[in-house]
């Protein structure tokens, strides 16, 4: 593929780094992924660095993916053994409903407490997660606070942060991180969704692709959207969206910069309808 995608600044290795000499002070990682792309939204890495660490996973942005997708991708996480939550952190989340949860998979460890009768119903949680998942928005609707900063470009989480919440849970955020090397596909939906910054791509080219692949899997949302015909080549679709969008330059040429943003940030936003890119 000609887009070569790969981005791994160096605060990420740090991230890894610490997420390592961290878990220590946890007891369970909440693991945010992106519902649009819940196989390239989860970092390989993480499967190592957390070894048997009680994991549950929030489904985040399930008010951008497609309500077909959401639950059997729920359900195959729970065929694994995995407790997965769809949520769109944008919307008030019940953070008694994340305790009782989490107090359910560490069942084990109150069970211990009670044995020795210890009454600490505090509960420890890292929140891990690649970039513009969504973490710190989740975390801000949780604490019912502003504490983590929120942006919608990838990487603006970027220290370690301890958040208190108003119920017996504290989480600990750590910064997006991605992983050194993935394939075309991953490498593809992790910039359509923008966990990869657009000022490292050919976004042009990322367009594209991007098209040539909602043009096959969700052909009635192009149409709706933008009243083009699906069925077209992927350049044509791309260019007959810059004519209706007024995306013209001078000399009459198209804006294919302008044309990119347009669509990527429909795609986004929701605009362009509920879209899952990796279905089951």
């Amino acid at each position: 593929m000609a887009l070569n995608i790969n981005w791994f600044p160096g605060h990420m290795k740090k991230t890894k780094e610490d997420i390592e000499k961290n878990l220590k002070l946890v007891d369970i990682v909440l693991e945010i992924i992106d519902a649009r792309i819940p196989e390239s939204s989860r970092n390989p890495m993480l499967d190592d660095i957390l070894g048997d660490k009680p994991r549950l996973i929030i489904m985040n942005k399930v008010d951008l993916s497609d309500p077909k997708e959401n639950q059997k991708w729920i359900n195959k996480f729970k065929s694994d053994g995995i407790v997965a939550l769809p949520m769109n952190s944008k919307e008030r989340i019940n953070v008694g409903k994340i305790y009782d949860i989490a107090r359910e998979i560490l069942a084990d460890k109150f069970k211990k407490h009670e044995e020795k009768e210890i009454d600490n119903p505090l509960i420890r949680m890292m929140i891990v997660g690649v970039p513009n998942s969504g973490k710190s928005t989740f975390i801000n609707n949780v604490a019912q606070r502003k504490g983590a900063r929120v942006g919608n470009r990838p990487g603006v989480t970027q220290t370690k942060q301890w958040i208190k919440t108003n119920s017996n849970l504290q989480l600990l955020d750590t910064p997006g991180v991605l992983w050194p090397k993935f394939d075309d596909r991953t490498g593809l939906h992790l910039s359509f969704t923008n966990a990869i910054k657009d000022e490292i791509l050919n976004i042009e080219d990322l367009t594209l692709y991007f098209l040539k692949e909602i043009a096959k899997e969700y052909p009635e949302n192009l149409k709706e959207r933008y009243g083009v015909d699906p069925s077209a080549e992927a350049i044509d679709i791309y260019e007959a969206i810059a004519k209706k969008r007024g995306a013209i330059i001078a000399g009459g040429d198209f804006d294919y910069t302008r044309t990119a943003s347009i669509i990527l940030n429909d795609f986004r936003t929701g605009k362009l309808g509920r879209i899952t890119l990796e279905k089951l």
